[in-house]
């Protein structure tokens, strides 16, 4: 009878211990967020938050499907045409290093950063009410206003950007909760823009959804306007000068380091050597004779099923993989990026449905493990990236390597709508698209070979030595100085 009692009390204190350690799982994401908000400060957290989540996010999740229709139902463009257009539109974020030193050098009324926020939020709405309301545009007009919303992001971006440079040089161990946070936020955002898209599409047109992005960038006006900073007294703008030529020296300084410059060299090898052939994927998934003919309903859920994809690719790297060194990480998702590629040429090629695999399903299940993998491999790079970054000069920096890679990203747009055009895929042939799937999934193994260029650092230790930070706290010193500004009130708390 003892006995029975004895274990009686022993299952009922481990079902309280099971129900102890569920709860704690459950609460553990908010007390992450708690603890970020509580070292940072909240105003910071609900920028992050809006953009990287509402307008990158969920606006650039409607306005890629948006966008896509637009291009190819309003505008009545090719394919690979298509693709050069999108990598125009993505100008504003290779210039990103302009807009850093802006809001690093140059404040407005006193503050670095919630003008410039400001100045996003009004870029992107104005632009995209024009879209929505002036009927008929003409290509070129119609471009440039994409352009414009495209500088609104890239400007809030790298202003947002900025504060968590500063974060990162002053707390390292929490670099990777920073950048997880942004890939949650954008995850999340994706997820919903993406689910909303479909249904958008049916109720109004691709130029009407653009429109309605107009929305999220005045929440990043209000970003502007509640963002803690102290504010700059006495500032004389005749010191600009000699700050830019400061910025700039120590900007060069900083990458012709070794342990700088060869890690963009694989960055840059890797986004620009994985060919973007996405406007030729795009326009056989919705043809009706030789593609699968699938419906706007189609292309959104299937989006959407890509952005739960790359949200457990933040939540797998947040919770499994953001100790390990940047070179193991960075081998495996390179690799198998290229192994997934050959899943578009399996659906392509039609040889899903001799397995008995029907076309939406495994164009779902192959977007949603790519988008995975692609998150996966992002995240250490922004890691790395908020690292190499000096002091004073945090948003210009990490810009300067942010546009790298988006140079990286134009390369390989530019140079998927020219493989398109030199194997004649058009709005209505597809023969020599499988070629396409296939020389970019091989061109994508070549960046291994510059491996060798990334450090073997853990994701959780600087990779610049201490002796070249504390060689730049004059610079820092001096930028801090001629803002008028303490360095340490840069960093919100």
């Amino acid at each position: 009878m003892k006995s029975t009692n004895n274990e009686r009390m022993l299952e009922e204190k481990l079902e309280e211990d099971n129900e102890r350690e569920l709860c704690s799982d459950l609460c553990y994401p908010l007390h992450w967020f708690k603890m970020l908000a509580t070292e940072m400060h909240w105003s910071f957290i609900y920028g992050i938050v809006v953009v990287n989540g509402i307008n990158q996010g969920l606006g650039g999740a409607v306005g890629r499907v948006a966008s896509d229709y637009y291009w190819k139902d309003v505008q009545e463009v090719q394919p690979s045409e298509s693709q050069v257009y999108q990598g125009i539109t993505s100008l504003p974020w290779i210039i990103k290093p302009l807009w850093g030193l802006l809001t690093d050098i140059l404040p407005v009324a006193g503050y670095r950063r919630r003008p410039y926020l400001i100045l996003a939020g009004l870029l992107g709405a104005i632009s995209m009410l024009i879209i929505w309301l002036e009927k008929d545009l003409f290509t070129m007009l119609a471009l440039l206003l994409l352009t414009i919303a495209n500088a609104g992001s890239a400007i809030a971006d790298v202003t947002i950007d900025a504060c968590i440079a500063q974060n990162s040089v002053t707390h390292p161990s929490l670099a990777s909760d920073m950048q997880s946070l942004c890939g949650l936020s954008s995850s999340i955002g994706g997820l919903l823009g993406f689910s909303i898209s479909a249904f958008l599409m049916d109720a109004i047109s691709s130029q009407e959804a653009l429109g309605l992005l107009s929305f999220p960038s005045l929440l990043v006006l209000s970003v502007g306007m509640v963002l803690k900073e102290q504010y700059a007294q006495d500032f004389s703008y005749c010191q600009i000068h000699e700050k830019l030529m400061q910025a700039n020296k120590t900007m060069w300084k900083t990458l012709k380091c070794a342990e700088v410059w060869k890690p963009c060299i694989f960055t840059f090898a890797s986004l620009a050597l994985s060919l973007n052939i996405q406007e030729g994927m795009f326009y056989w998934y919705t043809d009706s004779s030789t593609g699968p003919a699938f419906s706007q309903k189609n292309i959104s859920f299937n989006y959407s099923i890509g952005s739960i994809g790359s949200l457990l690719g933040v939540l797998l790297y947040q919770n499994s993989l953001k100790d390990y060194p940047f070179r193991c990480i960075l081998f495996w998702t390179q690799f198998l990026s290229s192994i997934l590629g050959f899943l578009d040429l399996v659906l392509v090629l039609r040889l899903n449905l001799k397995l008995g695999i029907e076309d939406y399903i495994f164009m779902v299940i192959s977007e949603a493990i790519s988008q995975m993998v692609g998150r996966v491999k992002w995240m250490p790079i922004l890691v790395l990236s908020s690292q190499l970054c000096p002091i004073g000069i945090e948003g210009t920096f990490f810009a300067l390597l942010m546009s790298i890679d988006h140079v990286g990203l134009l390369v390989s747009s530019w140079g998927g709508g020219l493989m398109l055009q030199l194997l004649k895929v058009t709005r209505t042939e597809f023969g020599n698209l499988w070629m396409a799937i296939l020389i970019r999934n091989l061109l994508r193994l070549l960046p291994l070979l510059l491996l060798n260029l990334v450090p073997k650092n853990d994701q959780n230790s600087m990779v610049q030595s201490d002796d070249y930070f504390v060689s730049n706290e004059a610079v820092g010193a001096v930028l801090s100085d001629t803002n008028g500004v303490d360095q340490e009130s840069l960093i919100l708390h």
